[in-house]
Parts: C-alpha cells; sequence; structure tokens
C-alpha cells in the first residue's frame, strides 16, 4: 500500500522508508519496493588505517540511559554498539539486532540477536539476556535523568519504576521478545538513540573508567573540555564491517566557531561535528567538502511554569506564555539566529518532515495582543530574564526574541552562561532557549519533552488530557490517521503557550579533501566504524 502511495506521490520516498524499514523490511527490500537501488557504499575508495581529528565538544561521560547530548554517543559509538541504526536517509538498519518482527496492532515485537557479537572483557558473546538487561534498566522510571524510560512508557508497569510483568520476555539465546502493555510504534525508532547503547547484563557505571562494549574500537584517553580518543582494538575480533581507521580523536575547542576554523586551516582537524551560522560559508571558502541534511533538529524558547521567581511561578499562567509567543516574530529569529539556513516553524515542535504532521498554519504575530493579555495577568511591569548558553546560533536567536519584547514593550533581562554551567541546570531555568534534536516520528518528540514528568519536559507541562492523546496517537502505526490526533496535539500546545519554536534547522558538516563517510547526519551522530581516508 505504501509502496502505491510513493508511486502515486502520496508518499515521500523518506516517509516510506522509514516506515518500512521500522518494520523489519530491510532497506535493500524498501528500496526496490518503490523501483531504486539502494545506495552504494563507498568501502572500495577506502585506504585502511590511519588517523581522523573530529572537532567534537568532549562532555562527562555517564551511564549510558542518562546521555543527554549526541556527542556522548559518537565516542562511545566506537566501543558501545546500538541495536538499530538511524541513517541519513531514513532506515533503520539492523546492528545489534539481525533483524525484528512486529505484530499489525504494534503491541509485540520479536527481536532477533545477531550471532557472533562478543564482549571486548572476554566475558563471551552478546546474548538475549543482555538485550533483555538494558529494556529493564530503560523501564526506571524513577532513576535521575534516564531519558529512556519516556521512549518505554508501553512497556512500563503502573508506576513507572520499572518494567510490567511479562514486558521482556527471554524466549532463548538469541531472541527476546516485548509484550508492551499498549500499542507503540516507536519502540524500533527510539533503540537508535545516543541513550540507548547497549551494556552488558549487569554492567552499571562509567563508560570512560570501564569501557566494555561490542565495537571494533577502545577507549584509551577520555579527558572532559580536551580530548576522547579511539583506538582500534587488535584483540577483539568484531561482528561487523568497517572500523577502516587505527585512531579517532575527537578534539574540544569550545563553542565558538572562528575556532574551528582556525583549527581547520592550521590542519588539526579533519572534520567538523557541525558547522553553523556564517562559517558554513567560511568553510565552503576554505575548499573543505559540505555536507547538509534535512533535519528536525530546532530551538526552543520556553517557560517553566514550576520554576519560582522571586517567590511566584509567573509562567504558570497561560496568558503569559502565550504573550510571549505572541510578541515574537519567527522570520525574524530565522534570519538572525541562523542565517535563514532553514525553514519556519509553528511553535508546536512538530515538523513538516516528521510523517504525521498537520498543517495548522502559522504561529500568530500580535505584539499588542501581547502586550495586553500581560496587563490582564497583572504580569505587564514583570522583566523576564531570558537565559541562553553562550555560543552562535542559540545566543542570537535569544538575543533576537528579547529584542523583540522590548520591542513590544515587555521588560526583558539576558543571561548568557558559558556550556559548563549551562547544561548542568538546562532543564530548570524559569525562561531559556534550548536545542532539541531531530527525530524520526513526531510522537518521538513529544514523549520525550511533554510527557507529564520525563526526564528532558522541561517546560513543566503536566496535562493528562495531552498525555491521552499522545498515547492514542502513539497506537496508530498510519501516518495518515494519527495525522488527525497530532493536529489536537499541535493546537494544544500552541494555545497553551508551551513553547516558541521558531525554526527548523539544516544540518551542516565539513571535512577536508579526503575524508570519507563524514556526512551531516540529521542528528548528528557520526557511524565512526564507516569513517576511512581515500585511497
Amino acid at each position: 500500500m505504501h509502496a502505491e502511495e510513493v508511486a502515486k506521490g502520496q508518499l515521500s520516498r523518506r516517509e516510506f522508508l522509514t516506515r518500512a524499514t521500522a518494520l523489519g523490511v530491510t532497506a535493500t527490500t524498501a528500496y526496490g519496493l518503490i523501483g531504486l537501488q539502494s545506495p552504494a557504499r563507498a568501502a572500495q575508495h577506502i585506504q585502511p588505517g590511519g588517523t581522523i581529528r573530529i572537532q567534537q565538544d568532549v562532555r562527562a561521560l555517564l551511564d549510558p540511559p542518562t546521555f543527554n547530548w549526541p556527542q556522548l554517543g559518537n565516542v562511545v559509538r566506537g566501543f558501545l554498539e546500538y541495536l538499530v541504526q538511524y541513517n541519513a536517509d531514513g532506515t533503520f538498519e539492523p546492528r545489534l539486532l539481525e533483524s525484528w518482527e512486529v505484530n499489525e496492532d504494534a503491541t509485540q515485537y520479536i527481536l532477533n540477536i545477531r550471532p557472533g557479537a562478543t564482549w571486548n572483557d572476554g566475558r563471551g558473546e552478546l546474548t538475549a539476556q543482555d538485550v533483555a538487561y538494558n529494556f529493564t534498566r530503560w523501564c526506571d522510571g524513577n532513576w535521575e535523568g534516564n531519558s529512556m524510560a519516556s521512549r518505554m512508557s508501553a512497556l512500563q508497569n503502573e508506576d513507572g519504576s520499572g518494567p510490567a510483568d511479562g514486558a521482556i520476555e527471554v524466549v532463548d539465546d538469541m531472541t527476546v521478545r516485548l509484550n508492551l502493555t499498549r500499542p507503540d510504534i516507536t519502540i524500533i525508532p527510539a533503540v537508535t538513540e545516543y541513550p540507548a547503547a547497549i551494556v552488558p547484563d549487569g554492567w552499571s557505571g562509567d563508560p570512560a573508567s570501564d569501557p566494555v562494549g561490542t565495537g571494533p574500537y577502545r577507549l584509551v584517553e577520555y579527558e572532559v573540555g580536551v580530548r576522547a580518543v579511539l583506538e582500534k582494538d587488535p584483540d577483539h575480533p568484531w561482528w561487523g564491517e568497517g572500523a577502516y581507521l587505527d585512531r579517532i580523536e575527537f578534539i574540544d575547542y569550545g563553542t565558538d566557531g572562528a575556532a574551528h576554523v582556525a583549527a581547520a586551516e592550521a590542519e588539526e582537524i579533519d572534520m567538523t561535528y557541525e558547522t553553523v551560522g556564517e562559517y558554513v560559508e567560511i568553510f565552503q571558502a576554505i575548499g573543505w567538502n559540505e555536507s547538509e541534511s534535512v533535519s528536525a533538529n530546532t530551538i526552543v524558547l520556553r517557560t517553566n511554569r514550576e520554576a519560582e521567581v522571586n517567590g511566584m511561578r509567573p509562567y504558570e499562567d497561560a496568558r503569559v506564555r502565550r504573550a510571549l509567543a505572541l510578541a515574537t516574530n519567527n522570520q525574524v529569529l530565522l534570519e538572525l539566529g541562523y542565517a535563514n539556513r532553514g525553514t519556519l516553524a509553528e511553535n508546536h515542535h512538530v515538523c513538516p518532515i516528521h510523517p504525521e504532521y498537520a498543517d495548522i498554519g502559522p504561529a500568530e504575530y500580535d505584539p499588542e495582543a501581547a502586550v495586553a493579555l500581560l496587563e490582564e495577568a497583572g504580569m505587564a511591569d514583570f522583566e523576564h530574564e531570558l537565559i541562553s548558553i553562550d555560543d552562535d546560533w542559540r545566543r542570537n536567536t535569544s538575543d533576537a526574541m528579547a529584542a523583540q519584547l522590548r520591542d513590544a514593550g515587555i521588560p526583558v533581562s539576558r543571561t548568557i552562561y558559558p556550556g559548563s554551567t549551562f547544561w548542568n541546570d538546562w532543564a530548570n531555568f524559569p525562561f531559556s532557549s534550548t536545542d532539541w534534536g531531530h527525530r524520526p516520528l513526531g510522537v518521538q518528540i513529544m514523549a520525550l519533552a511533554y510527557r507529564t514528568g520525563v526526564a528532558w519536559n522541561e517546560t513543566g507541562l503536566a496535562s493528562e488530557e495531552f498525555d491521552s492523546m499522545l498515547d492514542e496517537a502513539s497506537a496508530i502505526a498510519d501516518a495518515d490517521e494519527r495525522r488527525a490526533i497530532m493536529q489536537r496535539i499541535e493546537e494544544f500546545l500552541r494555545e497553551d503557550g508551551t513553547i516558541v519554536q521558531p525554526y527548523w534547522r539544516s544540518l551542516f558538516r565539513h571535512s577536508r579533501p579526503g575524508v570519507i563517510g563524514a556526512e551531516s547526519h540529521p542528528i548528528n551522530e557520526i557511524h565512526v566504524h564507516t569513517l576511512g581516508l581515500e585511497g
């Protein structure tokens, strides 16, 4: 049916590939169903050996389910692997799973473990018990910072403290069956995310001090804010193809794009993690290869209704939240914050590239109505403090919003923190800006950011109505049917004034000539086993 929809122009190729491969169809078969060949890999052009140096933040490592940024996943991906990999073309690729099957109503998943994957500390082969152990950890909603719990709600018991009875079933050494408490189409997309790195049964700790995994590299150096180094592990037989390099270095140059350009010109790095703003054109000018990915990556300027300011909770009042949105012109934020290198968004965090996106029209811009709402709420003289990180596009976007609020007559001050300070408390600021990564499905981002009580809920939204709509949407596999509920969700978020979400970012990555496998990814992932140097 979906292949016919592609042929009729009713479904994009990317949406088809995402839907088909999420249900267990191989990428090769999925491409064939729409009359295309699967893209060829460039491995035949790679010369084995060598070193690649990557500009990227090196942040403190955590226990994987509490990872909070893609940079952590990029480093550990050399030795900690994932059940499934999400590719830039929208396909889901089996990794530590050899295959999976999903029943018709998405209440049961059968996961077939890949044979031959072994742990690098000599404890033996990856088994179903290891996989079950990870799912059990992911279901622990009482574990502070465990964002995987929000992704596993359909497997959790009633109080969210762990899996429901019988939800995670070890069928045999190489098979796990997931028996969900309700339909959920997001399980496979969820296990591709960077907090879903697979650790062995019984392990719980710090990947930096105990880097046990199934991957082809070993971690030989990790200094926060400075450098992380992976080296090919000669003593560990790896199951996969690739891992061409002898050494991969992640070097932290901070958030200033000028420092990244200087490092490139001094031949200190071979590729960037991400290139933003005016530095995209500068890297073009110095002759580096450019890669762009269409993405649902974005910035959210949000209030936290639970946060106190001078003994009060100013953002509990929906009129105050809606006023901030009405006083903000999203087009101006896209222009001044991200140099128009993206597309306009609509203050509800569902992207046109999400299969279930519903077009409810642009966000309203009406500064006079904003001031009237604040006067009605008795908050016209309240000074808002807008907090952001000290970098390029997030700082610039926040500056632009503050300027528009002032133009409307709304008092606002700006506070800018370095990354090390900002990320320590990012979810608790009363009023701040946060960047959010791409997810393949709109319902995924809704569950991560806005479901009641989840680890990454930075707005304080706690709504039974919203949660109920989200459960209903997550149970529907057909995106066209799901769209009707998503429209209600989008309208709810906008009418509630939950967020100002002005634009979607195109992501850019640059690499020097001769580097292979450095293409930009919608979630800024770096699949280290595909990196290599041209022969």
